[in-house]
């Protein structure tokens, strides 16, 4: 489940796709049914023992699968607008700059030399991310090479036209998309920063793991300007997602959720029932008030309520964020993120 909101896809995103080692996301099943035709609410679909199936009849019945076909189509239309304006702005800077300095549009983007790309850059890469990718150095080495060589050059284009923004004033008027989403639930950071991340996730998803440290950096590099709220969305398919939920939940009552929470994300393959008490004692919970709570599904009617304002929001797979209300989807690279995090700063005059 891939969203990106840039015209061009990030360098790593293209690295880990061509090795086959990147899915950014735990995503259910779509059940949704695809597109029909723009007839009339009461064009007759079928007859069924003389009795009529309108398309009105038909929608009604997926209304739900309908709305969220109809949100991804909006959400799709607003990034190509988003992408090709970006595109458009740029290309007005580039024109300005070229007349400024005498030269061509072609000749001053060939200006823009990023650093060479050494052998010890490749293996700095290799162990830095060794994890996720599946072949031998050696084999991959050349790979890696034109990723960082690729990667080079966007940010010394994006450097570039930050520059050229600087010095060319460019006024922008169009507002991101924002869905309304309650930041209710255990948090981290002050309820006035300007910036909160509301986090919907999976306990039992490897991809929601992947996510964790990239918060944390998020949380060390923009502290007390930045707030990440929790909110449940385990997924069916996982047999200890739901319980896991549970005693997080169970955990917080206790003022423990974040510890359980990496708890749970630091040992994924330990989340039956037995397993999770233990880490609970472990970390100090007072085990008759957490067994009890676990045990008498006390927290599964919050998790519903998690469930269903994700799902009205857009979530189907996680981990799913809203920055401010702008939806992220998956287990994005930690620029794609902040770049969204300074953006809402630069708007709030909190950079």
């Amino acid at each position: 489940m891939i969203r990106i909101r840039k015209p061009l896809i990030p360098g790593a995103l293209v690295l880990f796709l061509a090795l086959g080692a990147w899915l950014p996301a735990c995503s259910a099943q779509d059940k949704g049914a695809k597109g029909t035709g723009s007839g009339g609410g009461n064009t007759v679909l079928a007859v069924v023992n003389g009795q009529p199936i309108t398309e009105a009849d038909v929608r009604t019945s997926a209304a739900d699968q309908f709305k969220g076909l109809q949100r991804e189509y909006e959400k799709s239309s607003r990034d190509l607008l988003e992408s090709s304006l970006q595109t458009v702005i740029n290309d007005r800077l580039v024109e300005a700059e070229a007349k400024a300095k005498g030269v061509s549009k072609d000749q001053l983007l060939a200006g823009i030399k990023p650093a060479p790309v050494t052998d010890a850059d490749v293996d700095a890469f290799y162990e830095q991310n060794k994890a996720q990718i599946p072949q031998p150095k050696a084999e991959i080495a050349g790979k890696i090479k034109n990723y960082l060589e690729q990667q080079g050059q966007q940010k010394a284009r994006s450097a570039f036209y930050e520059d050229l923004q600087k010095k060319y004033k460019v006024d922008m008027k169009m507002e991101p998309v924002r869905v309304e989403v309650a930041a209710t639930g255990p948090a981290e950071g002050p309820a006035t920063a300007p910036v909160t991340i509301v986090e919907f996730s999976d306990f039992q998803c490897p991809y929601c793991s992947r996510l964790t440290p990239t918060l944390k950096q998020v949380k060390e590099k923009y502290g007390n300007k930045v707030r990440i709220v929790f909110r449940q969305f385990p997924l069916p398919f996982h047999q200890n997602a739901q319980k896991a939920a549970e005693a997080a939940l169970c955990a917080n009552d206790q003022g423990k959720f974040w510890q359980l929470h990496d708890a749970m994300f630091g040992n994924q393959s330990a989340l039956g029932v037995d397993q999770l008490k233990a880490k609970a004692a472990e970390l100090g919970l007072k085990a008759d008030d957490f067994n009890k709570c676990l045990d008498s599904g006390a927290k599964v009617a919050a998790i519903e309520a998690d469930k269903k304002a994700g799902s009205e929001a857009g979530v189907n797979g996680t981990p799913a964020m809203f920055v401010n209300g702008r939806f992220i989807s998956g287990a994005v690279p930690i620029e794609q993120l902040t770049s969204v995090i300074d953006d809402e700063l630069r708007r709030k005059g909190a950079s």
